[in-house]
């Protein structure tokens, strides 16, 4: 009697694990997730104790399931790819518990050119007859900050705008 009364929490902690690794699984299937989001989404189901979920994310990473590497590679290529900036990325990954050295390992890596991506963004979204006012600058260089590019990108991109029109 005393087997039984232990094999039932046994039984218990083996489901709830079933139904922890399911979860995690069901969430990795829609998409890249980093360890933290994984962890906090799971932390949802109150069933689940900190234990348990550790261990199905150490399982998941072990398998090749996670890899927080590989959620940022496809997190940069997305957000360059939609026209973001560095600092906007790298503050982004941050708050999904991604620390700035990854983000940096990553896009060096991948080699992102982000000159390259705030000269494309700048050129479509702006015209030269625009910035050389200076308020109309003003308006350009806050929207590719809040873009998360920096000041040298935002410069390069102005000088590479200007001279492609003074060469035509």
């Amino acid at each position: 009697m005393g087997q039984t009364s232990n094999m039932f929490p046994e039984t218990d902690h083996q489901d709830l694990y079933k139904q922890a690794k399911l979860k995690a699984v069901d969430l990795l299937a829609r998409r890249e997730q980093s360890r933290f989001e994984l962890k906090s989404k799971l932390a949802r189901n109150s069933e689940f104790s900190e234990d348990l979920i550790e261990a199905v994310l150490e399982e998941m990473m072990t398998l090749g399931y996670q890899s927080d590497a590989r959620f940022t590679e496809v997190f940069i290529r997305h957000r360059a790819n939609s026209g973001y900036g560095p600092l906007r990325i790298s503050r982004e990954l941050y708050g999904k518990g991604i620390p700035q050295g990854l983000f940096r390992d990553v896009s060096e890596q991948e080699a992102v050119d982000f000159f390259e991506i705030a000269a494309k963004l700048y050129a479509r979204k702006f015209s030269p007859d625009i910035i050389k006012d200076y308020k109309s600058y003003q308006k350009s260089f806050r929207y590719m900050a809040n873009r998360g590019f920096s000041s040298e990108h935002i410069q390069h991109a102005k000088d590479l705008l200007l001279s492609s029109c003074e060469g035509q």
